[in-house]
């Protein structure tokens, strides 16, 4: 499977042949749940129970097992994540309040595991 590459944060690229850039597999995989966790509820007017709204943890005191908790229930609703083996999610909040998350699952249709890591600030 195929869709457009927008990643968070970003915009549309421009592929090799001049059309849009596409992602497939792992870096669409990682893309859908990089948008899921970082998007809060209520966000998506058709889909108000859509996103985990990670943000809410930046800054936070006792963040860690919230966020980590959180985490690993959102992820396990994005189709290209596999049950099994069970992802993995370590949180850490470091000295600036900077929340950093690293994520290890296997996608569904492949098995091939993936890492996903990412900070988010004030």
């Amino acid at each position: 499977m195929q869709d457009v590459a927008l990643p968070w944060g970003g915009d549309l690229a421009v592929g090799a042949a001049g059309d849009l850039l596409l992602v497939q597999a792992g870096a669409l995989s990682q893309q859908r749940v990089l948008r899921r966790l970082l998007t809060n509820k209520n966000d998506y007017v058709w889909q108000p129970d859509y996103g985990a709204g990670l943000g809410q943890f930046v800054g936070a005191t006792n963040a860690v097992q919230p966020a980590a908790g959180l985490v690993h229930a959102q992820i396990l609703l994005e189709a290209s994540v596999a049950p099994q083996p069970i992802p993995v999610v370590q949180a850490q909040t470091r000295s600036d309040n900077t929340l950093v998350m690293t994520i290890e699952y296997a996608l569904a249709h492949s098995g091939a595991t993936q890492s996903l890591s990412f900070s988010m600030s004030t």
